[in-house]
């Protein structure tokens, strides 16, 4: 995910884990500009090769919830992926002061992710 993210720089399997499955964790870590962070993510449905979902929390609060579906069409395949914000209220807010905005942010982060992961995969049938 890191090669594919606007924020997502990479990650790396908790415990004694060294694959996907339900319950597996991760540490994924994250940048967008000077900002650095990382979050714990568990995965909490993986139905290898069409569904793929995981719970994000940075210490004890939920941050959001990411869903890959992905089916076969005639010429390949399809890929859904979605995001849905998990923060309360008052931290979900625009950060007015810095221009920011999580939910549109993470619109044009989804869709910039697809089309390199489209490209990726076009590229590699070559």
């Amino acid at each position: 995910m890191g090669r594919l993210s606007l924020e997502n720089t990479g990650g790396e399997w908790l415990g004694s884990v060294r694959g996907p499955g339900i319950g597996a964790k991760f540490k994924g870590t994250n940048a967008r500009g000077a900002d650095r962070w990382a979050t714990t993510a568990r995965i909490t449905r993986f139905e290898p090769p069409a569904y793929f979902s995981f719970e994000v929390t940075y210490g004890p609060f939920r941050v959001a919830h990411w869903r890959y579906e992905i089916e076969s069409t005639p010429s390949g395949c399809r890929v859904v992926e979605t995001w849905k914000d998990r923060r309360n209220w008052l931290v979900r807010r625009p950060d007015k002061k810095k221009g920011f905005d999580r939910a549109d942010f993470t619109k044009v982060s989804i869709r910039t992710t697809l089309e390199r992961l489209k490209s990726m995969c076009e590229s590699s049938r070559t």
